[in-house]
């Protein structure tokens, strides 16, 4: 049977306890729990867990039934931007799995969670039901807070489900992409105006580096600010490139990079061009990995 890898984003990321309920619940359906990242600021939670179709499909309704009674997007705030209480479910292939596969597997999920949580929702990226749903940010653009005017648009009702939003949790959107890398880039400045403009320089749609999207967000518990990447093919852009590009443009600003952070795991490929010190990766550990996580958990340690 083919393995797939599904890295949900959750918005919450304050309370450890109700990322706990989820993560069991994910556990308990029987999916590989690979790792949990949480980050309070962003208020948002990713969860990246693995196993075959069917195994995913009945964890990721296992996740919804957790998570829903307990988010609440009507008082939720973060830096981070979010349409739902799951916001965005992604499926990856792996061993034995093609792009194809995982996009009809988001079918079929989105189908189910539409007709169990009575949610609106969205496919995007390789499962996208029309060109202008493809990109993530097109579909997440105006957020939870202006969920109910976009689904009011011919061109944006959902693809299951209803177009209304759910009121505490909004809608959600599930995909199939090609592994991608969170990749945050922290500034040793509160200054939002720097991350704003670096996050233009080196971002694609800008005319920055291929396959990277960026903002800059404030950390304000921290008094500092970040340029938060997805590297969509750290082929085309590796890590080392965008940290020397972000780098680069927050000089000419007079700042200096304080640190760099991963969020989920990362192909060890992705690593070998450049060391974790090079990165400036304080917190990195082997265990970040995503070869190393799969090999642990299809051994049976740390189940």
């Amino acid at each position: 049977m083919p393995l797939i890898e599904c890295i949900p984003n959750v918005s919450e990321g304050r309370r450890v306890e109700v990322i706990e309920a989820i993560a069991a619940a994910v556990r308990a359906a029987g999916a590989a729990l690979l790792d949990v990242s949480r980050d309070a600021a962003h208020h948002r939670s990713v969860l990246t867990f693995a196993g075959e179709p069917d195994v995913v499909r009945r964890a990721v309704m296992a996740m919804f039934a957790a998570a829903m009674p307990a988010i609440d997007l009507r008082t939720h705030a973060g830096v981070h931007p979010r349409m739902g209480a799951i916001d965005v479910v992604p499926l990856v292939p792996l061993a034995g799995a093609s792009l194809d596969d995982c996009a009809a597997l988001a079918r079929t999920i989105g189908a189910d969670v539409a007709e169990r949580f009575h949610l609106p929702v969205f496919l995007y990226e390789a499962a996208a039901s029309a060109i202008h749903r493809r990109p993530l940010e097109h579909v997440r653009r105006g957020q939870f807070e202006g969920l109910a005017d976009k689904l009011r648009q011919p061109e944006w009702q959902p693809d299951f489900g209803p177009a209304v939003p759910h009121p505490t949790a909004g809608a959600t959107i599930i995909g199939a992409r090609k592994p991608l890398i969170a990749f945050n880039v922290n500034l040793a400045t509160d200054r939002l105006d720097v991350a704003k403009a670096v996050a233009r320089a080196v971002r694609q749609s800008s005319g920055g580096l291929p396959c990277v999207k960026a903002l800059g967000l404030p950390l304000a518990d921290r008094g500092i600010v970040q340029v938060s990447m997805n590297l969509t093919d750290f082929r085309a852009t590796s890590m080392a490139d965008a940290f020397r590009a972000v780098a680069a443009e927050a000089a000419h600003h007079g700042v200096a990079v304080l640190e760099s952070e991963l969020i989920g795991l990362v192909p060890a490929e992705a690593l070998a061009s450049a060391g974790a010190a090079a990165l400036a990766l304080p917190r990195f550990k082997p265990e970040m990995l995503l070869e190393v996580q799969i090999l642990s958990k299809s051994s049976g340690q740390g189940a």
